[in-house]
This record gives C-alpha cells, structure tokens and sequence, in this order.
C-alpha cells in the first residue's frame, strides 16, 4: 500500500475554490481544473521520490497483477481525476480505440511532433470515462432527441435550422462546421438574441447559450451546444461517455476514471485546435436521451456499472464503521470527505493510495467517503498471490 503524491493541472476552466475545498485548505490563487491519479507520462503520480510510471515499472507484475500485464502490458489501463470546472470546457469528442491507433500512426508518418499544437491523436489508445458527480455538476452529452430539438428550434423562431434538423443531425452539425467565421458569427448572433427573447420550456439551454456567448463570443459551438442533452447530475449520479459522444462539462466538481489516454477531438468553445475533418469521422450522431448511471449496492460497496474493460468506480460510504472490500488486482482509492482509515494508513480528504495487486485484503475504517478504481475485467481476487 502506497501513498500517492498527485499533479493538479492549472487549465484555465478551472476552480479556485472546489478541489481546495476538498482538501481542507484556502482557496488557490489560480485555477486548479483536475487533481490527477495515475501514472500518465504527462503528469504521473509519485509514490516516496519515484514516478508511478518507474514504479510499475520496477515492479510490474506485482504491481499490476500478470493478467493485466499480458492484455495492456506494464502500464496502469486506467486514470483517475478530481475534476473541477468552474467555466465550460471544450465541446469534444473521444476516438474509438482503432481509431486512436490508426491516427497515432498516421500523424507519427507525417512526422507531426506529439507536441505539437495540431496534434489530435497523443497516443494509440482510446478513452471511455465516467463522470460521477461530488457537488451538482452541469454537463452537455450526446445530441438530444431529434424532435425535441426542432421544437427548441422553433420556439426560438429559427425555423429554417429546424427544417434543416428535421432532415438529420449529422448533416445539420456538418453544416454549422463547415460554415465560415463571418457567417457562424451571424447565426450565433440571431440564436443568442433570440435566446435572449424566450420564456419557457427551455429556459435552462437558452441561458446556457447567453453564457457561451460571453465567453466564446461567435463560436458556433453555441449553437450546437442547443442540438446536446443538457444535464443536471445530483451528487452521486454520473454519466458514462463512450467513443464518439460530443460533450461538454460545464460546471461543478466530480470524480473522473478513464481509459488512460489523452486523445482529444474538439468541437468548438475553444482557442485550440478544432480539427473538422477529423471530428466527422469519429463523432457518433445518434440521439437521444443519456442515462445517468446510478451507482448499483453490491455489499457495503456502490458500483457504477459501465462496460469499459480498463475501469470500474466504486464508493465507499461509511459512518464510523469497517468494511473489507473483496479485492481486484491493482486499485487506487481517494478519500472526498471525512477522514478514512485503509489498513494501517489514514487518508484526510483529497488524498489517495495505490494498492498493488500483490497486497493482500485490508480493511476500511472511519466516517467518511472512498472512491475506488480498478480494472473492470479483472474480476474478484484471492487474498494474496
């Protein structure tokens, strides 16, 4: 068992307040976005005076147990992160994993440095994540029910979208990227006013467009952020991304695991990079409503159930009370409130463990809560190995 000594990364989209407060100290100077656990080569966690990276590395197998070493070989498969928004992040989108390692390749061929502001693809792997919520937490994910969209449309008076959208979501969004800045400008102008005029039914998205606009003033990510699902998530709810799924987090503090990787494709409501072409290809436009993932009772155990083979999230509730968990090969666990004792090692909250896959059971003790990661596939372990 292992305490970890973790990165936050400064991005500008993110709070002063919300992972400081987690941690029980006064607010930062500047923007602390994501808290992170793990061992990617961009800002890897370190156990004593070593990186995880040459940690797992020293100790492969008994870090990271012999049937995750044989199917991803001696990397960790999964990220875990405290993510706190307190501006909107980018509209984006993730890769399927044959995607990721066909355009790893291919920009490795044209010599594109993996530094490189035009970089898309930072690494072959794909990136599902799951996004459970500490505080309420705002998010844009997937493209909203086709119909419903229209309507939105036309309460707004943007009858000519409307009809373009009744004829199909992918056209539409290809439309509205492939539109030049003084004519996305125009649009985006005549939506906001127009969001600006409303009264209704959907007055939560038309003020999500009016802040945008302050923002990302043109962007024509505005408009499409009306053609997405606009969720609310209460503490304990989360939703599950898959490759291809447009989102946007918007506001609030969550826990985030993922497949580990950082391949990103975005949308709009950025300075960065936006690669249409690219995005077209791995975007999936079917619509609909998102299923929030409630966290499934197994034991003293809240699991939330996703089919990505490189992470399962659980949570740990307790009121000064123990629990064993059954083991899963390598874990890390972070404590978001209270005090938690993990065997022998207490953790404040905002601070975290590895428990290599050798280690045997251990016990949880105290009043407060754990999130834990694992590996999804790897199933219940013995004791010791």
């Amino acid at each position: 068992m292992e305490r970890l000594t973790n990165v936050i990364q400064p991005y500008a989209w993110g709070s002063k307040l919300l992972i400081a407060r987690l941690c029980g100290r006064p607010p930062s100077e500047s923007p602390e976005a994501e808290l992170w656990m793990g061992a990617h080569p961009v800002a890897p966690s370190r156990v004593g005076s070593r990186s995880m990276i040459e940690f797992i590395e020293g100790a492969s197998e008994a870090t990271l147990g012999l049937k995750v070493v044989k199917r991803y070989g001696r990397k960790l498969p999964y990220l875990l992160k405290l993510l706190a928004a307190a501006q909107p992040l980018s509209l984006q989108a993730h890769p399927s994993l044959a995607q990721a390692r066909e355009g790893f390749e291919r920009e490795n061929t044209l010599g594109i440095p993996l530094t490189a502001a035009h970089r898309n693809y930072k690494d072959p792997n794909h990136k599902p994540e799951l996004i459970c919520a500490l505080t309420p937490f705002k998010a844009l994910c997937g493209f909203r029910a086709v119909g419903d969209s229209v309507q939105l449309l036309e309460a707004l008076g943007q009858d000519a979208l409307a009809k373009r959208l009744a004829n199909g979501v992918k056209p539409t969004f290809e439309w509205l990227m492939g539109l030049s800045r003084p004519d996305a400008a125009v649009l985006v102008e005549a939506v906001v006013a127009a969001c600006q005029r409303h009264s209704g039914k959907w007055d939560r998205e038309c003020a999500n467009a009016i802040e945008l606009q302050k923002l990302y003033p043109g962007d024509i990510g505005i408009v499409s952020a009306l053609l997405l699902n606009l969720l609310e998530l209460k503490p304990g709810e989360a939703i599950y991304l898959p490759a291809g799924n447009l989102h946007a987090y918007l506001g609030g503090l969550g826990v985030e695991v993922m497949a580990n990787s950082d391949n990103v494709l975005r949308g709009g409501l950025t300075p960065k990079h936006v690669d249409v072409p690219e995005l077209l290809k791995v975007l999936d436009f079917r619509a609909g409503p998102v299923a929030i993932v409630q966290p499934t009772r197994e034991g003293e155990e809240d699991v939330y159930v996703t089919p990505a083979p490189e992470f399962r999230l659980s949570r740990f509730a307790l009121t000064r009370r123990s629990a064993q968990p059954v083991r899963r090969g390598v874990e890390i666990l972070v404590c978001t409130e209270g005090k938690m004792t993990i065997g022998t090692m207490e953790l404040k909250s905002g601070e975290s463990v590895l428990i290599p896959a050798s280690d045997g059971l251990y016990a949880l003790f105290g009043q407060g809560v754990v999130y834990r990661v694992c590996v999804n596939d790897e199933g219940p372990q013995p004791a010791s190995r």
